[in-house]
């Protein structure tokens, strides 16, 4: 069955973690199934995607070279590809003033503890990392699970605020 491309734009502050972490799994086919175009941004990109977000989408074979941190400028002018959905990653994002997005999209925030904050060792980074990253895994794998052509507006606004509840 042929199934209706959605766009996805996924925002966090610095567009280095949460948010290219989840703009993968979106596009990753074993979980998006094609069915998405998730683009990821930043309200105050840092530049670079961290190493240890490197490191977790490579384990999904997603291509490394379409990753960067960008600005969400990118998304708000008239040429942009039109979202259907926008996420915030990050309670900082979440509380920002966001661009009007052409198309109205749906939008929701999915807060997730920022794993780039954490201090320690190596290790002690991978392994809040790893964290975040399958938390991320599990909201994105229950949001392609649901059957959008079939939902109106309002039933879709509520289980994308259902899964950002989710533990």
């Amino acid at each position: 069955m042929n199934h209706r491309l959605f766009n996805v734009l996924i925002l966090c502050t610095g567009n280095s973690a949460r948010s290219i972490m989840a703009e993968a799994l979106f596009n990753t086919p074993t979980i998006g199934n094609g069915r998405f175009k998730a683009y990821s941004a930043g309200s105050f990109p840092n530049g670079r995607v961290n190493p240890f977000a490197i490191e977790l989408i490579e384990t999904i074979g997603y291509p490394l070279d379409n990753l960067r941190s960008k600005s969400w400028d990118e998304y708000s002018k008239v040429d942009s590809p039109v979202m259907d959905f926008v996420i915030t990653v990050c309670d900082n994002a979440a509380h920002e003033v966001c661009p009007i997005w052409p198309g109205s999209p749906l939008t929701a925030h999915w807060g997730f503890e920022d794993p780039a904050s954490v201090e320690g060792s190596d290790e002690e980074k991978r392994d809040a990392f790893k964290k975040v990253f399958h938390q991320i895994r599990s909201r994105v794998s229950a949001f392609a699970q649901l059957p959008l052509e079939s939902l109106d507006h309002l039933s879709i606004k509520h289980e994308m605020d259902k899964i950002g509840q989710a533990h």
